[in-house]
């Protein structure tokens, strides 16, 4: 048999060689092979798992997917595979809030297979994060990064258990930050990241991780057509409001938040030219909650609010996440455009509760 044998141009590999150099493509093998010890598989055994809905049910309207992946059967006593990852060497694991809800038992299973059931020590349904303890010493720790170094564009990697298949890990990088993702009560208290990272039904809870091994957030919900399955956009809780919820539920098992009682709406170019502003801006308040902080403070319907205790609110969805990272009790300054009037308010802030958005 003749073979012909097809030689490359030296020219060709060495511009080749040139080019990936000067890219810099990361390796991941070694971060993957640090950080995976820390990566727990959580197996969830829950009351009644045939009540739950099925994946994709949540918001069937935007195929919101919390990827959570359950067992085939769907019976009494079949299970449920999440993710996780360690915070602490005496036992600490984070994970979502839907992993662990409704659960009557929750095992979480170590790289070296052993297994613990676990104490779920918080949760917190907002921010879809909680905290289990497990009964072990000296583990393997995952660090959070710090915020203020993630950015568009970062290469990021996830590991988890997607369809149960424990310690994958995927890479991609971070597509944009603050995106606002109501929940089913309509609220938003998280600025997700946002990911190309390949993400499925099993990496619930799983750390998102940036080159030095570093968790920049938690794995939680994906877009998905009709049918689930990954479509291109993951999403993750930030470093930073995860930091924020753990320290909580830690100390308390809880989380509480800051509560302003508006319902707002975007300023559209109509509204905004009226108002004397030169960008479409802030929050037009088209509901004040009765006996509410915002009530009491003066805030009425058709107000604009454009800051809230020195925080620029750019547009609606930022006013709850100021509100919410404020301490009930508080007396902070709302600034607002009445007519083309400014005014500046005094509200002492409310007490969020599971009944207010």
């Amino acid at each position: 048999m003749l073979c012909r044998l097809w030689f490359t141009p030296f020219w060709v590999v060495l511009f080749t060689a040139v080019v990936a150099e000067a890219h810099e493509w990361p390796d991941f093998q070694e971060l993957v092979a640090a950080a995976s010890p820390a990566v727990v598989r959580i197996d969830v055994y829950p009351e009644e798992l045939k009540n739950q809905p099925k994946l994709g049910e949540e918001n069937p309207a935007r195929h919101l997917l919390r990827f959570f992946e359950h067992s085939p059967g769907d019976i009494l006593e079949s299970h449920a595979t999440g993710s996780g990852f360690i915070i602490s060497s005496d036992g600490y694991v984070l994970t979502n809030h839907h992993v662990v809800a409704g659960a009557r038992r929750v095992d979480v299973k170590l790289i070296d297979r052993r297994t613990f059931e676990a104490e779920v020590v918080g949760a917190d349904r907002r921010s879809d994060l909680a905290l289990l303890k497990i009964p072990a010493n000296q583990l393997p720790t995952l660090d959070f990064a710090d915020s203020g170094t993630v950015g568009v564009g970062q290469w990021v990697i996830a590991i988890g258990a997607p369809f149960g298949l424990d310690y994958s890990a995927s890479a991609g990088i971070i597509s944009a930050k603050g995106r606002s993702i109501p929940s089913e009560n309509g609220d938003s208290y998280v600025p997700f990241l946002q990911s190309d990272v390949a993400t499925n039904p099993g990496n619930s809870g799983g750390p998102l991780l940036n080159l030095e091994g570093e968790v920049v957030g938690i794995n939680t919900q994906i877009f998905s057509r009709p049918g689930g399955g990954y479509i291109g956009l993951s999403f993750a809780v930030p470093v930073d409001v995860a930091r924020l919820v753990v320290e909580q539920l830690r100390a308390k098992g809880h989380v509480s938040r800051g509560w302003l009682g508006v319902y707002v709406q975007e300023v559209d170019a109509n509204l905004a030219k009226a108002a004397g502003l030169k960008l479409s801006t802030g929050g037009f308040v088209a509901q004040v909650q009765s006996d509410s902080p915002a009530d009491r403070a003066g805030v009425l319907a058709g107000d604009i609010i454009i800051s809230l205790d020195g925080h620029n609110i750019t547009e609606p969805a930022v006013l709850p996440r100021i509100a919410g990272s404020l301490l009930p009790g508080s007396q902070v300054d709302l600034g607002l455009l009445r007519g083309k009037e400014l005014h500046h308010l005094t509200v002492t802030i409310g007490e969020l509760t599971d009944n207010d958005n």
